[in-house]
């Protein structure tokens, strides 16, 4: 255990027990002041670092980043103190890195989706690319075992993802979307205090349940420089793979938690800029429920929505070369992805115009003639004459919806806003 980790943690004074119950309409109620500081932290001795060899997702899948991990990183598996569940202190396993040597490196907090925990390799393949990175257990399960079937350790909060449906009448601080972005607040905590990490320099990204997560700490945590959710959004119970689920519990409890437990409620209160990674057939996440999503914060937005993007850990979620330049960008002045400046049609002609620091070398109109389920739309693509600063296709016949994707010579992909006719 990293004896100045232990230091730092010393600071953390204790949460206090369940705060207030939530105020109905206007969503969960944290002690942002009490997570604000970096929590306690305890030796994991259960779990040991498996380095390059043995990782449960091999991303570092270059020669340069493999090399990278060997020379810089320094993964450790620890615990930090959570918020109290049930008049019980907590523990939040978690993996943490910085960089060896690293003078003021920007991080980057890590939220894993549903049927993952905190992956080593995840944190690995930030350190080699020269961020502080921590990637937290939002279940209270250790990374032991077998994909899905992580067991649960003994300070374990709630559990998990769905169970939030039938939790919705619990006090707050029973409840699993609480604690897990109160989780994510403390690993912010727990980073910024961190010798060598750039306190003012932090992002965050998580992927399906747990972009969902990111969306909600995009709104209750204003520390974060950027944010970067990959498929999760809000708006479940208008369209999304529970919208059933939601249903099934009546009108009454769908609105409660809708009031509670949605991002919706919480991303009008994210200023910062954010990058929104989806495919176009999201089993999860459908392209409608996004883009309501993506309008409501306050903060820049850019969209990333490739057609037919796989879902899952393992790659999908984590690789897409985007988010590391997004958050080069916003974090130590790498050059930005295009942006979006305006959109139109006239007389069966679509447009956008953009700007960008790197040529635009491709632009397609990613269009369907499908009605119906979002996630069976069938999507084509054509290219897009490019004109200086501007993209212009001609929309085909029985387009039902239609967006532009544009590539620049990075090959690095920004959509526009998708129109629906």
């Amino acid at each position: 255990m990293n004896s100045t980790l232990l230091l730092h943690s010393l600071a953390y004074s204790c949460l206090a027990m369940a705060l207030s119950s939530a105020c109905i309409g206007k969503g969960f109620t944290w002690d942002t002041k009490a997570l604000s500081a970096a929590p306690r932290v305890f030796p994991c001795n259960e779990v040991v670092p498996q380095g390059v060899k043995a990782l449960y997702y091999n991303m570092l899948d270059t020669p340069e980043l493999r090399a990278k991990d060997q020379q810089n990183s320094d993964v450790q598996a620890i615990y930090y103190e959570g918020t109290p569940f049930k008049g019980k202190s907590t523990r939040v396993f978690a993996w943490v890195g910085v960089p060896k040597n690293a003078k003021n490196a920007p991080g980057i907090v890590l939220v894993h989706g549903g049927g993952g925990t905190a992956f080593e390799s995840w944190v690995r393949l930030w350190n080699a690319r020269g961020y502080a990175a921590i990637a937290m257990d939002n279940c209270g399960c250790l990374p032991l075992g077998t994909y899905g079937s992580w067991p649960r350790h003994e300070w374990a909060g709630p559990f998990s993802y769905e169970s939030s449906f039938t939790q919705i009448n619990l006090p707050q601080s029973e409840q699993w979307p609480y604690h897990s972005v109160a989780n994510i607040m403390l690993a912010n905590s727990l980073l910024r205090s961190m010798p060598g990490v750039d306190n003012k320099n932090i992002g965050i990204t998580g992927i399906s349940w747990g972009g969902y997560l990111t969306c909600i700490a995009s709104g209750a945590d204003k520390r974060f420089k950027y944010s970067v959710p990959v498929y999760g959004c809000g708006f479940l119970a208008d369209n999304s793979v529970w919208k059933d689920q939601l249903t099934a519990l009546g009108a009454e409890n769908t609105k409660l938690w809708t009031s509670l437990d949605d991002p919706s409620v919480y991303l009008p209160k994210a200023k910062m800029a954010m990058l929104w990674v989806d495919g176009t057939n999201d089993f999860a996440y459908p392209m409608d429920s996004v883009q309501k999503s993506y309008r409501l914060p306050e903060g820049k937005k850019t969209l990333c929505i490739r057609i037919n993007m796989p879902h899952g850990h393992g790659g999908a979620g984590e690789l897409p070369a985007e988010i590391l330049a997004f958050a080069d960008a916003n974090s130590r002045k790498g050059l930005p992805l295009t942006t979006i400046k305006t959109t139109g049609s006239k007389v069966g002609l679509a447009w956008v115009t953009f700007q960008s620091s790197s040529a635009v070398k491709e632009a397609v109109l990613c269009y369907t003639t499908d009605a119906g389920h979002w996630p069976d739309k069938k999507w084509q693509s054509i290219p897009a004459d490019i004109k200086a600063t501007k993209a212009i296709a001609r929309i085909p016949a029985n387009t039902r919806v239609y967006y532009f994707n544009l590539t620049d010579e990075r090959g690095l992909l920004v959509s526009s806003e998708h129109v629906e006719l």
